[in-house]
């Protein structure tokens, strides 16, 4: 009986090192140490053994059965903490993916877009690397004219720079094709700023041009206008002011009322009601010969924003360089 007891042992071993689930654990540990297992028929060949014999065979079935169902709790421990590990716990709840989102001035921008489209505008789009002709000489600013201050720049070399408006995609898609024109230019655009609160050398512009036989100032303040209340909201009222541009005349400033106080007076719009949105004006006859229009036969008009200077308003932000720090719990508002 001792052989047999040694064999079970080796046996039972040999078995519960490749099982490879619980399912194996508890089938090894039926066939060994259920009622019909070799452990429980050894208890019950012990009364058939020499009296002097007993107690010693069956100290050895004893600690046969307590090796046996050690294996088995450690085996099915093994087991369990692997489920715990692998098992899907269905009841919580579960981690969304983060969802990527529009940049705000990427949101403004498409709003604009959609607005201006919805007019009858098509999107036009041109170099960021302008010539020096493009950017001023077309635009009626020559060399060395005071007007060219308003708008120093980044150089690349004599002639080439960086474009400081979008105005030069107006001059290249009228060179490309007769009246009508009607299109919207956004893009990005550099100046030589220094970055503060309200200014960076590098924003987001949106220019639009009109051209084609009686266009009038009033067709300029109904677009101007209209875009104003579908951006803003219908109580949005916007005036005009004269001012100068070496490539429009009559030049005018538009101010939208303040988008905060609505027009009563606030921090924001330094208690004058009033927010100062760009520039416009009808096309100076001289950018049309530059194109090869003939001014006596068409008329035109331009304007231009600014696309940060939008977002601002429209989510209330004080400060343009928010918009590039890339700090996500900034931009995760929008």
């Amino acid at each position: 009986m001792e052989q047999e007891i040694q064999r079970i042992r080796e046996n039972f071993f040999q078995e519960i090192q490749q099982v490879q689930s619980a399912k194996d654990v508890e089938a090894v540990r039926v066939k060994y140490l259920g009622r019909k297992g070799p452990v429980q028929q050894l208890f019950k060949q012990l009364g058939t053994l020499n009296p002097e014999d007993r107690p010693r065979v069956g100290k050895l079935l004893n600690t046969l059965r307590q090796e046996l169902e050690t294996a088995v709790k450690e085996k099915q421990q093994q087991f369990k903490t692997r489920e715990k590990r692998e098992r899907i716990d269905l009841s919580l709840p579960g981690r969304k993916p983060p969802v990527g989102r529009k940049h705000p001035l990427t949101q403004t921008l498409d709003e604009i877009k959609a607005i201006f489209t919805a007019m009858g505008f098509t999107v036009a789009d041109g170099p960021e690397v302008e010539t020096d002709y493009y950017n001023f000489e077309a635009l009626n600013i020559p060399k060395n004219h005071p007007s060219r201050n308003m708008q120093d720049t980044l150089y690349i070399t004599e002639d080439i720079l960086l474009r400081t408006h979008t105005s030069p995609v107006q001059i290249r898609t009228m060179q490309s094709q007769q009246p009508p024109v009607r299109i919207i230019a956004p893009g990005r655009v550099y100046r030589r700023d220094t970055p503060d609160a309200s200014h960076s050398p590098f924003f987001h512009q949106v220019e639009g041009l009109c051209v084609d036989h009686g266009i009038s100032f009033a067709d300029l303040k109904a677009v101007i206008s209209e875009f104003a209340r579908k951006m803003f909201g219908t109580d949005i009222k916007v005036r005009f002011r004269p001012s100068f541009f070496p490539f429009t005349e009559p030049s005018l400033e538009y101010d939208f009322n303040c988008v905060f106080c609505r027009g009563k007076g606030c921090k924001v719009c330094k208690y004058t009601g009033w927010m100062e949105i760009s520039g416009a004006g009808m096309v100076d006859p001289n950018v049309f010969k530059a194109v090869g229009y003939d001014p006596e036969t068409i008329t035109g008009y331009a304007f231009g924003m600014g696309v940060d200077r939008i977002a601002m308003l429209k989510f209330g932000i004080d400060d343009i360089r928010l918009f590039f720090e890339n700090d996500m719990r900034f931009l995760t508002q929008f």
